[in-house]
């Protein structure tokens, strides 16, 4: 893994990772953890513009701006798309909110809105979810959808909130992170790379520029607590003791479910 500026998160032995790899298999996409003994998972944000169009999609979109040389200025009332971004849905890497004119858009309101289950039964959040949002496979435009492979920042951020507080140590708890060798650009299949710091440290992993993810892996030295960001999935898998899951289901700024076929 490439080297950080950050002197608090040094390379630490591949070796620490070896009980994820007894667990969860090669960790090639990150270490997908049992329950332990209790798990939920956080779901990524995704966000709503307040004005946007609802029959325009980001395949249409992007059409419309090949066919004229992404130079003319696309206006639906007093929206100007242009200014609205061009996540395609499901994007790869870390990312935050999008900006003003943009609410969140929790997992459990598209659902109901749209009849689609929050996540489909026998699968796990990803572009799988909310067939019926989309129009020939395109998100409409109004929507920021979930990054993919990573946390949204500020689900990050939370997270390692509510971890500091069911932490015995608190902030000084020692921990470790793994990223899966596919974020890295001299990837080693063999030896799994991991950084060794503090939980109080945490949120400077996400702004590491090195490495465009929040970590594939993130637990307690203890091993009381791990979460799993898989690169293909719009979620991160919370495996720990049973107040800790209890607190992420209730926190209204974290949106989690449990999912009983992948606990």
């Amino acid at each position: 893994m490439p080297e950080t500026s950050d002197p608090r998160w040094p390379l630490a032995s591949p070796r620490t990772a070896d009980w994820l790899r007894e667990l969860a298999g090669d960790g090639v996409t990150g270490f997908m953890p049992p329950p332990l003994p209790d798990a939920a998972w956080v779901l990524n944000a995704m966000y709503e513009h307040e004005r946007g169009p609802a029959g325009v999609t980001y395949d249409a979109y992007h059409r419309a701006r090949v066919a004229d040389g992404g130079v003319a200025r696309h206006l639906v009332g007093d929206l100007d798309l242009t200014e609205v971004g061009v996540a395609t849905g499901g994007g790869l890497g870390r990312a935050g909110h999008p900006g003003p004119g943009r609410r969140r858009l929790r997992w459990a309101e598209l659902a109901a809105r749209t009849g689609d289950p929050v996540v489909p039964e026998g699968l796990l959040p990803s572009f799988r979810c909310f067939p019926s949002a989309k129009q020939g496979g395109s998100w409409p435009l109004r929507i920021t959808p979930p990054t993919e492979g990573s946390l949204d920042r500020e689900s990050w951020h939370r997270l390692i909130e509510m971890l500091t507080a069911h932490s015995p140590a608190g902030p000084d708890t020692p921990c470790l992170a793994y990223y899966s060798p596919l974020m890295l650009r001299n990837p080693d299949f063999e030896n799994p790379h991991v950084r060794a710091g503090r939980l109080g440290d945490a949120g400077d992993l996400y702004d590491n520029p090195e490495v465009a993810f929040s970590p594939s892996n993130l637990w307690a030295e203890d091993r009381s607590w791990v979460l799993c960001t898989d690169y293909d999935l719009w979620a991160t898998k919370v495996a720990g003791p049973a107040p800790l899951v209890e607190a992420l289901l209730a926190d209204p700024e974290i949106e989690a479910v449990r999912l009983p076929w992948a606990p």
